[in-house]
Protein backbone atom coordinates (compact mmCIF):
# COMPACT_ATOMS: atom_id res chain seq x y z
CA UNK A 1 0.00 0.00 0.00
CA UNK A 2 1.31 3.44 -0.83
CA UNK A 3 1.03 6.33 1.02
CA UNK A 4 1.12 9.60 -0.39
CA UNK A 5 1.29 12.93 1.36
CA UNK A 6 -1.74 13.77 3.86
CA UNK A 7 -4.60 15.45 2.56
CA UNK A 8 -4.28 19.49 3.29
CA UNK A 9 -6.48 20.69 5.68
CA UNK A 10 -9.30 22.37 4.83
CA UNK A 11 -9.83 25.69 6.00
CA UNK A 12 -12.93 26.77 8.47
CA UNK A 13 -14.86 29.54 8.37
CA UNK A 14 -13.30 30.90 10.75
CA UNK A 15 -9.70 31.71 9.68
CA UNK A 16 -8.40 34.38 7.92
CA UNK A 17 -7.80 32.62 4.62
CA UNK A 18 -10.89 31.54 4.18
CA UNK A 19 -12.34 35.27 5.43
CA UNK A 20 -10.22 36.79 2.81
CA UNK A 21 -11.49 34.42 0.08
CA UNK A 22 -15.04 34.78 0.33
CA UNK A 23 -14.65 38.70 -0.08
CA UNK A 24 -14.13 39.86 -3.78
CA UNK A 25 -11.91 42.62 -4.04
CA UNK A 26 -13.82 46.20 -4.77
CA UNK A 27 -12.88 47.91 -8.16
CA UNK A 28 -13.81 51.59 -8.47
CA UNK A 29 -14.26 51.01 -11.98
CA UNK A 30 -17.05 48.54 -11.52
CA UNK A 31 -18.93 49.97 -8.92
CA UNK A 32 -21.44 52.43 -10.59
CA UNK A 33 -24.93 51.36 -10.17
CA UNK A 34 -23.59 48.85 -7.36
CA UNK A 35 -26.37 48.29 -4.95
CA UNK A 36 -25.29 49.01 -0.88
CA UNK A 37 -26.77 48.44 2.66
CA UNK A 38 -26.04 50.83 5.42
CA UNK A 39 -25.57 48.31 8.89
CA UNK A 40 -27.08 51.55 10.92
CA UNK A 41 -30.04 53.12 9.17
CA UNK A 42 -30.08 56.69 9.50
CA UNK A 43 -33.63 58.70 8.72
CA UNK A 44 -34.68 55.31 7.94
CA UNK A 45 -32.23 55.67 4.66
CA UNK A 46 -31.00 51.84 4.36
CA UNK A 47 -30.65 50.89 0.82
CA UNK A 48 -28.09 52.76 -1.43
CA UNK A 49 -27.07 52.99 -5.08
CA UNK A 50 -23.70 54.20 -6.83
CA UNK A 51 -25.14 56.65 -8.94
CA UNK A 52 -21.77 58.31 -9.94
CA UNK A 53 -18.05 57.65 -9.63
CA UNK A 54 -16.23 61.04 -9.03
CA UNK A 55 -13.72 61.04 -12.04
CA UNK A 56 -10.49 63.12 -10.84
CA UNK A 57 -9.14 66.63 -12.76
CA UNK A 58 -5.68 64.89 -13.68
CA UNK A 59 -7.04 61.53 -15.71
CA UNK A 60 -3.77 59.90 -14.72
CA UNK A 61 -5.07 60.18 -10.72
CA UNK A 62 -6.94 57.15 -8.99
CA UNK A 63 -10.17 57.18 -8.44
CA UNK A 64 -10.78 58.02 -5.08
CA UNK A 65 -14.95 59.03 -4.22
CA UNK A 66 -18.56 57.41 -5.30
CA UNK A 67 -21.84 59.37 -4.55
CA UNK A 68 -24.37 56.74 -3.08
CA UNK A 69 -28.29 57.43 -3.53
CA UNK A 70 -30.36 56.51 -0.99
CA UNK A 71 -33.83 54.98 -2.85
CA UNK A 72 -35.81 55.78 0.10
CA UNK A 73 -35.18 59.74 0.06
CA UNK A 74 -32.73 60.18 -3.01
CA UNK A 75 -30.69 62.02 -0.81
CA UNK A 76 -27.18 61.70 -2.30
CA UNK A 77 -24.32 61.05 -0.20
CA UNK A 78 -20.70 61.18 -1.57
CA UNK A 79 -17.89 59.36 0.17
CA UNK A 80 -14.33 57.81 -0.70
CA UNK A 81 -14.89 54.31 -2.15
CA UNK A 82 -12.94 52.40 0.06
CA UNK A 83 -14.83 52.96 2.97
CA UNK A 84 -17.39 50.46 1.45
CA UNK A 85 -15.13 47.49 2.32
CA UNK A 86 -16.08 48.30 6.10
CA UNK A 87 -18.12 45.80 6.88
CA UNK A 88 -19.24 47.38 10.35
CA UNK A 89 -20.76 50.32 8.03
CA UNK A 90 -21.47 48.85 4.86
CA UNK A 91 -22.47 45.16 3.34
CA UNK A 92 -22.82 44.82 -0.60
CA UNK A 93 -26.05 44.17 -1.88
CA UNK A 94 -29.51 44.67 -0.54
CA UNK A 95 -29.71 42.90 2.98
Amino acid sequence: MKTGPAPAAMPDATTPSAVSARRTPLSPKKLLLSKWTAVQPVNREKHFVVVRVIEPEPPAVRIEQVELEAVHSRRVLQLHWRDLTDPGVWRQGWV
